[in-house]
Order: structure tokens, then C-alpha cells, then sequence
């Protein structure tokens, strides 16, 4: 009996085994190393030849590196205290490092472009960062006009008189559009402003310009409220400084102007797509060089006569309707990517043309084309080194001067590694950005 009740009770364990360590293979870095580098025959013959690679490369460039000289005031001095050896002379970084900043502007004044890029960081970080308190953003949109007047100086009251200018405009804009809330009135309303306004050579024989109106009303604020910096030209403009105003300027305007011209592609008014797509083929069908030599020798001939832009200006509209193009062929592509339901789903809410773009596609079609529109804002910025082509002194061109100096003649790599050093920064934070985005964004399980 007692036999066959034992044979019926099962067995239940009262206390856990200890545990155990996995197998060394499937565990840590030796896994990590079978499954990333030594998988199969092929990934085990391509890892033995990186290697092989970046030991070469670091066997040639660590004498170089390990010899570097930071305290010689030319290359003659750095050949003397190498003796013969090899190595690197990162002092023409030491000595020239103001001039690669900054350019030509004026040393005791250094602290206001300083202070114009701490201020982008504020002006950006609402704008970037959900984090960041939303009350900030009145201050994005007057930043431009701080960092102008911070950079060009002059008084205070152009500035401001452009910005309560552009304030009215965009009030007279949307009071003429009330009445029927249409795009055709909206453009009609711009239309009438600028010429009644700013008043085109030819339009209406008014002599009712704007710019002199504001430049009196200017002058009047100014000897009643001095406010002003010193000026500085902009042929004083240079180095790291002038890269990142274009590129910023033009990465700011690029987006929303590619917005537009995106939906202008899609819409069905027949002028309004014959100039959407007639501006992208031709702007995407000329290379940006020969844009910016347009903007330095040809433009002024299209201008009235006695008209004078300033050269920053006219790169920085050239570089942004360069951009403009192949933002507008992004977003299109992101639109193009969005489901039919979508659409369908705006119109079935009852919800007109510019609500539906606000609230359901354009959110979903910007989030589709992040990838390509950080791709364009890394390849603008780095396009900006063009310029130099054109007699702005930026990086590069600051770097031939550098080395065609008698002290520093000769000298190649040290500059151009540390240059490109710096745009790698700027290009991969913008990088990684665009990965926490879109990670921030991502509302699927996949």
C-alpha cells in the first residue's frame, strides 16, 4: 500500500537551483564578436582586412600624431623643434585660430557674434526640444533681427522697424483674405501690399516706397532713443562665422518655402503648378556654383540702378531658393508616400484645404521625410564652403590665406583636418538629432 501511494504523489521542488552562468559563446563580447564579425567565412575575412587596415593607418599617422608641435609661431620654427622627424605643427591652428573663427572682424567686438550663436542655441532649443517651455518661442521669432543687428550693428531701430513691418504685412494679409479665405485673394492682398508699399520701379508711378518710410521713421526713433553697435561690413565677415550665418539662414528659410512649393507641385491650380515645377527643375538643373557667381557679378544687373545688395544677402537668397528646390522634391516625396485615406479622412471631418495640411498630412508627411530633409540641411551647410569661390573669405578660404602667408607656406594637412574636424561636428550632431527625432516620433510597434 504504502509502495503504491508513493508512486502516485508527484514530486514538487521546495527550493530553486542556483543559477548558472551561460556558456562563454553566448555571452558578452565573444558573442557579440560571432555574431557581428566571425558570423560566417565572409564576414571572418572582411574583419581580418579591416583590421589589417586601421592598423596600417595607425601605424603611419601615430609619429605624426604623437610628434605634434602646439607652441611655434611658423612651420620654420616647427621643422626646428621636430629635428627632421615626423609630426604634425597644430600651431598654425594655436596662432591662426581667431582669424579661422572669425575672419577679418574686429577683435574687440568678437564678443557679439559669441554672443548672437549662445543666443541661436536659446532661440532653437523650443523649436528642437519639446522639453523646452513653449514661451520661448516669441523669442525664435525675433532672434533673426537681434542676431542681424548683434553681427552687422547700426542702431536698433531698422531692425525693429523690419520686423513690425513684416508684422503688418502679415496682418494686412490676412485681414484682405478674410472676407472669402481663399489663396487667390491672400495673393491678391500681397500683391496690392508690395505695390503699394514697397512701390517696383514702374508700378503705379507712386513715389510711396516703404524702405524710405521705415529708414525716416528709423532715424527719428534713433536720435530720440540712441540705441546702436558700431558698424561692421560685411567684407570684415569670415571664417567658421560666415559658414554658419548662410547656413542657418538658408537651412531656417528652406523649409517653409519648400513646403509651399511642394504643395504648389501637387495643386491643382494650372499656374500655380506650372510655377512650382518650373522653379524646382531649374533650380535643380543648375549647379549651386553657378548660382552664386549669378548673386556676386550678375544680379545687380537685373536691380534698378543705384540699387546696392549687400553680397552676404544675395548668397544667402541664392543658397536658400537652392535649398528651396530639393526640400520641396523631399516633402513631395513625403506626401507622395501618404495613403489615400488620409486625404479622405480630412474631407470626411469636414475640414478645408489649409486646416487638412495643418492637422492630418503635413504632421505625417514631414515625420515621412525627415531622413531627406536633415540629408539636405547637412549638404547645405556643407555647400556653404563654396563661397569661397566668390571672394568670401570662409574656412577654406581663410586656410589658402593662411598658407599663402611666408610663415606658413607649405603647410596643408594640419588646417584642413581640423576644418573638416569642425563641419563633421556640426553635420553629425545635426545627424543625431534627426535620429532622436525620429525615434521621438515614431508611433508604430515595428
Amino acid at each position: 500500500m504504502s509502495d503504491t501511494h508513493a508512486q502516485t504523489v508527484a514530486f514538487v521542488r521546495d527550493t530553486m537551483l542556483p543559477p548558472e552562468a551561460p556558456p562563454t559563446t553566448q555571452a558578452g563580447a565573444v558573442k557579440w564578436m560571432r555574431e557581428n564579425l566571425f558570423s560566417g567565412w565572409l564576414s571572418a575575412i572582411l574583419t581580418v582586412l579591416s583590421l589589417l587596415a586601421v592598423i596600417g593607418i595607425v601605424y603611419e599617422l601615430a609619429p605624426w600624431l604623437l610628434n605634434s608641435v602646439w607652441n611655434a609661431n611658423s612651420l620654420t620654427e616647427c621643422r626646428a623643434i621636430l629635428d627632421g622627424a615626423s609630426g604634425a605643427c597644430w600651431a598654425v591652428i594655436r596662432v591662426n585660430w581667431l582669424q579661422l573663427m572669425f575672419g577679418f572682424y574686429p577683435s574687440d567686438l568678437y564678443w557679439r557674434p559669441i554672443l548672437a550663436f549662445v543666443l541661436l542655441i536659446v532661440a532653437v532649443a523650443p523649436v528642437l526640444f519639446p522639453s523646452v517651455p513653449r514661451k520661448l518661442m516669441w523669442f525664435s521669432v525675433v532672434y533673426p533681427f537681434i542676431a542681424v543687428w548683434l553681427l552687422w550693428g547700426g542702431s536698433v531701430w531698422g531692425p525693429v522697424m523690419v520686423l513690425l513691418g513684416l508684422a503688418v504685412l502679415g496682418l494686412f494679409i490676412m485681414r484682405a483674405a478674410e472676407p472669402l479665405g481663399t489663396v487667390p485673394t491672400s495673393a491678391m492682398a500681397v500683391v496690392l501690399f508690395l505695390a503699394l508699399f514697397f512701390n517696383p520701379p514702374g508700378w503705379f508711378n507712386l513715389d510711396l516706397g516703404i524702405f524710405p518710410i521705415v529708414q525716416n521713421i528709423a532715424d527719428l526713433l534713433g536720435g530720440i532713443i540712441p540705441i546702436e553697435l558700431r558698424p561692421v561690413p560685411s567684407r570684415e565677415f569670415g571664417g567658421f562665422m560666415i559658414s554658419i550665418v548662410i547656413g542657418v539662414a538658408g537651412i531656417a528659410l528652406s523649409l517653409p518655402l519648400g513646403i509651399l512649393f511642394a504643395l504648389g507641385r501637387q495643386s491643382n491650380m494650372p499656374l500655380i503648378k506650372w510655377i512650382s515645377v518650373t522653379f524646382i527643375e531649374f533650380i535643380r538643373g543648375v549647379p549651386l556654383i553657378t548660382l552664386l557667381f549669378t548673386a556676386s557679378l550678375l544680379l545687380n544687373y537685373f536691380l534698378p540702378p543705384g540699387t546696392n545688395f549687400d553680397l552676404i544677402l544675395r548668397v544667402i537668397i541664392m543658397v536658400t531658393l537652392f535649398a528651396t528646390a530639393y526640400m520641396a522634391e523631399v516633402i513631395r516625396g513625403g506626401l507622395a508616400a501618404l495613403p489615400r485615406g488620409q486625404y479622405e479622412a480630412a474631407d470626411a471631418l469636414g475640414l478645408d484645404y489649409w486646416k487638412a495640411q495643418r492637422l492630418i498630412i503635413m504632421p505625417q508627411a514631414l515625420k515621412i521625410s525627415i531622413p531627406g530633409i536633415v540629408n539636405t540641411f547637412i549638404g547645405l551647410f556643407k555647400d556653404t564652403t563654396l563661397v569661397v569661390f566668390i571672394g568670401i573669405l570662409d574656412p577654406i578660404g581663410r586656410a589658402s590665406a593662411i598658407r599663402a602667408t611666408s610663415d606658413w607656406q607649405g603647410i596643408y594637412w594640419e588646417l584642413f583636418i581640423f576644418i573638416g574636424a569642425v563641419f563633421f561636428v556640426f553635420c553629425f550632431s545635426m545627424s543625431r538629432y534627426s535620429m532622436y527625432l525620429e525615434r521621438r516620433l515614431k508611433t508604430d510597434h515595428r
